[in-house]
């Protein structure tokens, strides 16, 4: 197996588990990545069918030599998990005995210092997941107003000196473009307070992943996912997602317990009228975290999450 491909998915034997794949299923891997899940998803099948989707080329590009010995169960589709449906209904798709997805940036992408997406290396800012798309950390960094760039950092990165580095980004753009990824580290750093600057975390973290949320509008999509996944699965089908941040996982487990939830009418109603029915049921009450061990593998799955439902059979 090729260098690129020797890291551990994140949660892997969860995942897999909590799919509970059958071998004539039919399954959705919507954030393909380097396509380790793919991988252990596809080899369980027999009359099966795996579906893989990825916004960026180049992953799909790898999954086809990753993907090789299976390929005539798998369909590879260029596109946004954001458009589900739209990307389902055109490939043909019956309903899902299963869905994945991972909202996390892949590590190829991350490790690339040409895409612009790490704060520990120089590149030109973009930080585009899907490369053939108009919007680019440079554009957002530039070009977006100083109370906008205030929001987001403050929103998606969740970064308390929000203000101080929004407004010292307006003024070093205002002398020159914010070109790079090393020059943004700089304004960042620039920004903050000495004692920030000590803490155990990279400066720049939060708000490069406030600039890379906006670039690729990843809350959007994950806000989306749920409500088109769970009408593409068969009855009694999976749907797990793996979140990264208190952001995703926020709306994951909101948009979940609202589907799980069935009746809508007033507590104070004798009887229901409106006569919704629970969509899904909670597999797991909690989300499932990384072991040990697989800190140790993969480091960046520290922060990762999984929960997972079933649609229920009517």
């Amino acid at each position: 197996m090729s260098e690129q491909f020797s890291h551990r998915p994140v949660l892997l034997d969860e995942c897999i588990e909590g799919l509970n794949i059958r071998p004539d299923g039919v399954y959705v891997d919507g954030t393909l990545g380097r396509a380790g899940h793919s991988a252990e998803i596809v080899q369980r099948l027999t009359t099966g069918h795996l579906y893989c989707i990825d916004r960026d080329q180049a992953a799909l590009d790898a999954a086809e030599e990753k993907l090789a010995p299976w390929r005539e169960k798998v369909t590879l589709i260029h596109g946004n998990f954001n458009d589900l449906d739209e990307l389902l209904a055109g490939a043909g798709t019956p309903p899902a005995d299963g869905m994945l997805f991972d909202f996390g940036v892949s590590s190829p992408q991350l490790d690339d210092p040409s895409r612009g997406f790490s704060y520990m290396h120089d590149a030109p800012l973009d930080m585009r997941m899907d490369q053939t798309q108009p919007l680019t950390a440079r554009t957002v960094v530039n070009e977006w107003p100083q109370e906008e760039l205030r929001r987001i950092l403050y929103q998606y990165g969740e970064e308390r000196y929000a203000s101080a580095i929004a407004g010292a980004i307006v003024r070093a753009r205002g002398q020159a473009p914010i070109e790079t990824t090393l020059q943004l580290v700089e304004v960042i750093r620039s920004a903050m307070p000495a004692q920030a600057l000590r803490e155990k975390q990279h400066p720049a973290k939060r708000t490069f992943q406030a600039v890379r949320i906006a670039v690729n509008d990843e809350l959007t999509a994950a806000e989306r996912v749920i409500s088109q996944a769970v009408p593409r699965l068969a009855p009694e089908g999976r749907l797990c997602i793996i979140t990264f941040h208190s952001l995703e996982d926020r709306i994951v487990k909101t948009g979940y317990a609202a589907l799980a939830k069935g009746c809508t009418c007033p507590p104070d109603f004798p009887v229901c009228v409106c006569g919704k029915k629970p969509a899904i049921r909670l597999v797991n009450r909690k989300p499932i975290l990384p072991g040990e061990t697989e800190l140790e593998e993969n480091p960046r799955s520290r922060s990762a999450k999984l929960r997972i439902a079933e649609k229920v059979r009517v």
